[in-house]
């Protein structure tokens, strides 16, 4: 019960994402330094982890081996994965963006066959190419309909333009997301634990967010007072405190692939509490009978996902055994 708990803690830190990045929207700040101030501000706070972690010179190392695929793949799954969702914080409610981003779910599946998997056998290991998950993708088409729901009363409201800059971004971050961090795991090999990966990913996008932030000051300006400091709490509350936490809760499961998946699938209550803070504290209008039916699909649709995806993972285990 406890990685359970812990598990929804962590959902309820990644949800101050969506809402402060709709107050920031909301209140004139612009999406180009809600993303790149967030980067910039975890910084220190990665080293530190590390620091105390005693892991700080590997990264390093790792990062000059090949500083070309560092570059690559941090741009992919941390510059392709969050310059959209903030964009797209500029067209769609805070709930609604973490609603659709559970979409990243269906994308990561279709993915699987670029990457393979280390199968742990008595007689040794050995790599098998990831297999897109049928009955996963199945699950995730309830996840889909859960999205569409939402997205079509939310639709009723917007022009196609506003429609298309909300949805698009989030689709295209919801395929780099998983590739750029399944890239970097690749490369790495497991000589990196995941804090000293975040961390060597945040430095190597470093050159996207200055690059960024320059087109941010001639473009639309410093930001303001009330915008760093809201970045800087998306940065505590979302980048080390919910990451940290959610580390915690797998790492205590990691021998049991049910239990695994129970931590996973409470991070579809990202949007029901996106939902709530967007209610408390930015007045957004209530959501329609229709939406609150896409929000209950979603989440069913994530924890039914979660529960196929580890039956098929204890299969594959017990049949390469």
């Amino acid at each position: 019960m406890r990685p359970i708990i812990i598990g929804v803690f962590s959902a309820f830190f990644f949800a101050f994402t969506f809402v402060l990045n709709a107050s920031m929207e909301a209140t004139g700040g612009s999406w180009i330094w809600s993303a790149s101030l967030r980067y910039f501000f975890m910084v220190p706070f990665l080293i530190a982890i590390v620091l105390m972690r005693k892991n700080l010179r590997p990264v390093f190392s790792e990062m000059r081996k090949q500083p070309g695929k560092w570059l690559l793949w941090s741009f992919v799954g941390f510059g392709l994965f969050y310059a959209p969702l903030c964009f797209a914080a500029a067209y769609s409610p805070g709930w609604l963006i973490a609603g659709t981003w559970q979409i990243t779910i269906v994308s990561g599946a279709l993915l699987a066959p670029l990457f393979f998997t280390t199968i742990h056998t008595p007689g040794g290991t050995r790599k098998v190419r990831g297999k897109i998950p049928v009955k996963g993708l199945l699950m995730s088409l309830i996840i889909l309909l859960g999205v569409a729901l939402m997205q079509m009363e939310h639709a009723k409201q917007l022009s196609l333009e506003n429609i298309l800059f909300g949805i698009v971004p989030i689709l295209i971050a919801s395929f780099a997301y998983p590739l750029g961090n399944r890239k970097m795991m690749e490369v790495c090999e497991g000589r990196l634990d995941a804090y000293q990966r975040v961390l060597g990913m945040t430095i190597a996008s470093l050159p996207l967010w200055f690059l960024l932030s320059a087109f941010g000051i001639f473009t639309v300006g410093m930001p303001s007072g009330s915008q760093a400091f809201q970045s800087l709490l998306v940065a505590i509350f979302s980048g080390v405190i919910a990451t940290v936490l959610f580390f915690m809760a797998t790492d205590m499961v990691r021998g049991s692939m049910s239990k695994l998946a129970a931590v996973e699938a409470t991070q579809s209550m990202e949007v029901l509490f996106a939902l709530a803070g967007e209610l408390l504290f930015l007045s957004i209008l209530f959501p329609s009978p229709i939406s609150w039916l896409g929000i209950v699909i979603v989440i069913l649709g994530m924890i039914l996902h979660s529960y196929v995806s580890s039956v098929r993972a204890e299969k594959l285990v017990k049949q390469a055994v």
